[in-house]
């Protein structure tokens, strides 16, 4: 949430100021999204919330028992988490849209959709969270791998150039950007809904249909969570989280380089999927291991304060450039403001920064968090 909300800082307005500054043009790549094949620590947000919220069911549901809360009542709370946090990300695509966008590709609506299967899974014996994971990420790779390449296809009219640089040859023209399984699937779902102008592709080639292997990423952090909560040493606990990193990055790796399954965020490839989670298993490695076993706690302070209200975080970070935008219109204010210097964004997205922090803070401090 924190690296959500830091997208106020600019960087790559400032690497643009600055185009001949090795340090500024890293930063702005790491603070964007890799335009297909590839990773940067921006693409890295989306599963990381994922995976948390798969490591924090097993604790939700000791809690919930330990409360007296039936199944069938969990569970029908469950369901109508996952059906707000669908129309929540509905929303917010919404709003920046400028008008009502039936598109589910917000994470929020990724994490519900998968949701109510990643409940029911967590009563369930550590066994089945392997065996869901895997049939998730075969099951998906041959979805894409059966559908057939088209020949002579015109990238044009889906908003691809022709010569992009990141079209594949091959088996991994399967997973080619709006030509492959999810992007036919949402041409048909999508139009299902009431549209101003009928639904073509998605400009980042983002689909629907990649919430079944986000599941697969929630699952891993399901797996995560119950390691968490056995009886295993502290020192055991990052041992395993290590080397099941290690283990999904090498893999993915593998994949990627025979062709096998490219890695590709933007439409959630299996190999994503185990590279993305190989990350977050090192994550949880290096801050358990800082945080629990050397006590190291007090520099996370902010961070906690945002962690504790992610929903409100998230949803501040999607609408606050968009409301502020339109303020400043009415009154007639540059917004950002204008200026010669390269590093007006910069001090601009501190400001911005530091008011979102604040605001979260005030509600941390008055104990108030926005619970689905």
């Amino acid at each position: 949430m924190f690296l959500m909300m830091a997208e106020a800082l600019e960087f790559c307005a400032v690497a643009s100021a600055r185009p001949h500054s090795a340090f500024w043009k890293f930063l702005c790549h790491q603070q964007s999204h890799a335009e297909w094949i590839g990773c940067s620590l921006h693409d890295m947000i989306q599963p990381s919330f994922s995976f948390l919220v798969g490591a924090v069911l097993p604790f939700s549901l000791a809690s919930r028992a330990a409360r007296g809360q039936s199944r069938l009542r969990m569970t029908a709370h469950a369901l109508g988490r996952a059906l707000v946090l669908i129309l929540l990300g509905v929303v917010l695509r919404s709003i920046n849209a400028g008008h009502v966008n039936w598109t589910f590709e917000d994470t929020l609506s990724q994490i519900g959709m998968g949701y109510g299967f990643l409940f029911v899974l967590g009563f369930r014996p550590a066994r089945d969270f392997w065996l869901a994971f895997g049939a998730i990420l075969l099951g998906y790779w041959a979805a894409f791998a059966l559908y057939p390449v088209p020949s002579n296809f015109d990238y044009a009219s889906v908003g691809v150039p022709s010569d992009w640089p990141h079209l594949m040859s091959g088996f991994a023209a399967h997973w080619n950007k709006n030509s492959n399984l999810a992007w036919a699937f949402d041409k048909w779902f999508l139009n299902l809904f009431p549209r101003s102008r009928p639904f073509l592709y998605n400009k980042g080639g983002y689909t629907t249909l990649a919430f079944i292997p986000t599941l697969g990423t929630m699952i891993l952090g399901l797996i995560a969570g119950n390691i968490l909560r056995d009886q295993r040493p502290p020192g055991a606990k990052v041992k395993w989280f290590i080397l099941a990193g290690a283990l999904f990055l090498t893999l993915s790796l593998l994949a990627g380089y025979w062709g096998i399954c490219p890695i590709v965020k933007r439409i959630w490839t299996p190999s994503w999927t185990l590279y993305s989670g190989g990350w977050c298993f090192l994550y949880l490695a290096g801050f358990y291991a800082v945080i629990e076993i050397l006590g190291c706690k007090r520099w996370a302070f902010p961070l906690m304060v945002i962690g504790s209200n992610s929903i409100a975080a998230y949803c501040v970070a999607n609408i606050f450039d968009t409301v502020l935008d339109r303020v400043s219109r009415h009154f007639g204010w540059d917004f950002p403001p204008t200026s010669s210097s390269p590093y007006t964004p910069l001090l601009h997205g501190t400001i911005v920064l530091l008011l979102f922090w604040l605001g979260l803070y005030a509600l941390y401090r008055r104990k108030i968090f926005l619970r689905i």
